[in-house]
Parts: C-alpha cells; structure tokens; sequence
C-alpha cells in the first residue's frame, strides 16, 4: 500500500470541502473495497477523508417532499442495519432480501449504504495491475473484452468496457425508484435518480457515476409504494453464499384485480450498472399474471442482450431468473 494523508471530517460540509479541493482523495467509511484496491495498488488515494463520525446514520419515515411516507437511509448506515430496520422490512422486503444475498455478514456489519453504491467492478482484468484496464488505466484497452469474459456485461457494454457493477442492493434500489441525496462542497444538496446515479461506460469507464467532484452521499430516499405484500430478490450465482452474481433480478408487483396494475424489474450482474428491465416491464403492465406472460415479458427484455464469447449462458440464464424471480414475488416470496 502506497503512503497516504488521513484526514478526519466532523460535518459534511468540512469533508466535501476537503474532497473538493483534492481530487486525488477518497472518502473513507467501511473501508470494505477502497483498502482492498489499495493494497492491491489499483486505487492510489493521496488522502483519505474519515467519514465516520458523520451523523448520516438514521433510518427514518420521509414526513415531506416528493417522497413523502418513503423511507430515507443515512449514506453512512451499515448495511446489515438498514437491512434489519423495521420500516425496511415490512414496507420494502424486496431491499432486505438483495442486502441479505451480498457479501457475508461480518461485510455487512462494516459496509455502509453509500459505499455500497459506489464499490467498484469485481473485474478481474481491473484487479489485475499487470493486465490492461481502461477502468483502471484510461487508455490501455480492455482485457476482458477478448479475454476470459464469463462473469461480464451483456447491456450496454462499449469497447472499452465490458465490465459489470458487483451490487446487490444497487439492483433493489433502481427497482424501487430510489433517490440518491448528495451534498457539495458549496453546502447545497441535490437529487439524483437511481436510474441516472450509475453510468453505462461509453468511452469512459474509468467514471462509474455520475456524482460531481467531492460530493458526498447523504442518504438514500424510497418513495411510498405498494409492493411489499409480492417481491422478491433471486440471486443466482456459482455457489450458495459469498459470491457476485452471474444473473440476479429484483421483481416486484402491484395488482388490480387479477391484473398487474404496476411491475418492477431490475437485474444485476448483467451491465456496468443495475439494469432496469423497461422492456419486460411494459409487457407486463396490464396483463395477467401468469407464468406465460412472465416468460414472454423475459423474452422480451431478453432480446436485448448482446452477450460476449464467454457469457452467451447469460441470455437463456436470465429469462429463467426473471421469469421465477415473477412466479415468487407474485406467490409473495415463497418458492
């Protein structure tokens, strides 16, 4: 590990101010992912900002605004926290779930909600300081777009970057409609839609969001909907536990009668940011909810796919995920 600065903030406002004026800093909290990328010397922070201390922890009913009777989770909240909280799990099960499939506990007791939104690709090639990586080293080619890609995107890829984001809770957010709240070094705060907080990687994969110099997260906004009663988060992956996901689909459902008045789809492990499934989901609005019109809205969003030498497994494996991920989030979570 390289020789850095550590730095210690007491209030947001100091520690955007400090990551402002530095762009060769990183905000420390968890410290689950950048330690790791140091050590390994694909990340290179000067300085690292200590976050801890902020006050950016709470869980709490939304009592105004857009997202009035939603739920606002602090950045700084551990994982295993927000997963727990009541108002989580009986108003938002589905982000229970995807929080409870990643990483293992003791992670999860360490990670914190922002950091989770802004960890780093588990490419291998990214990892790998001896191959290239234009994430890693803007400029030097992609590894894995010939090379072993198995594990790697199959939406929205460029040449210059086939990775995929790692997140499982990412992929419940973006389901969920979230808002990500952000703060700057000049004390304003300001909104971001999940949908718009991750980027595809174009010609500039080194950039994974969309988040300006020094800006901190806050806190992470739902807004009030009727899904809890039938959601569900499949995970599927090479082993039961501790590992990213080759396919995962975040599904939840709203009816109107024996139709389906609103649907909710999202995938991971399948492009460089959670993947809102639109194409699936505006099949579904309308119909009923049948294991028919499940497989046919998987086939539709399917057809999208553009899979890599190594990963064509993906688009079959994926129809299957969304349409079982459908099947349990309609029968309430249950197998």
């Amino acid at each position: 590990m390289r020789p850095f600065k550590y730095s210690r903030a007491n209030d947001a406002n100091s520690a955007v101010q400090i990551a402002t004026a530095n762009k060769a800093a990183n905000f420390l909290a968890g410290g689950t992912n950048i330690l790791d990328l140091m050590k390994e010397d694909v990340m290179r922070p000067d300085e690292l900002i200590d976050i801890t201390r902020l006050n950016l922890t709470q869980v709490k009913t939304i009592s105004d605004g857009a997202n009035k009777g939603g739920v606002s989770i602090g950045g700084l909240g551990k994982n295993t926290d927000a997963a727990n909280h009541p108002l989580v799990r009986q108003n938002f099960p589905l982000l229970t779930q995807a929080i409870l499939a990643g990483a293992s506990a003791q992670i999860r007791n360490m990670a914190t909600n922002g950091g989770n939104l802004n960890q780093r690709t588990r490419c291998s090639y990214f990892y790998d300081t001896a191959m290239p990586c234009n994430k890693r080293e803007p400029g030097t080619g992609c590894g894995a777009l010939e090379g072993i890609n198995r594990m790697h995107a199959i939406f929205g890829w460029s040449n210059d970057c086939v990775a995929v984001h790692p997140s499982d809770m990412c992929v419940a957010l973006v389901a969920l409609d979230a808002t990500v709240k952000v703060q700057a070094a000049d004390g304003k705060e300001r909104s971001i839609p999940f949908a718009d907080y991750h980027r595809l990687p174009g010609d500039m994969p080194q950039k994974d969001n969309n988040l300006g110099q020094g800006e901190l997260i806050t806190a992470i906004e739902i807004p009030k909907n009727n899904f809890a009663d039938k959601s569900y988060y499949l995970k599927v992956r090479d082993r039961a536990s501790y590992a990213f996901a080759l396919v995962s689909v975040a599904a939840a459902l709203e009816m109107d009668g024996n139709r389906l008045k609103q649907a909710r789809v999202a995938i991971g492990g399948v492009a460089h940011k959670p993947w809102r499934a639109t194409e699936a989901e505006k099949f579904l609005v309308g119909k009923e909810a049948t294991e028919a019109n499940f497989k046919q809205a998987a086939e539709a969003e399917m057809k999208q796919a553009k899979p890599l030498e190594h990963n064509k497994f993906k688009v079959e494996l994926g129809k299957r995920a969304i349409a079982r991920a459908l099947m349990q989030a309609m029968n309430g979570g249950k197998v």
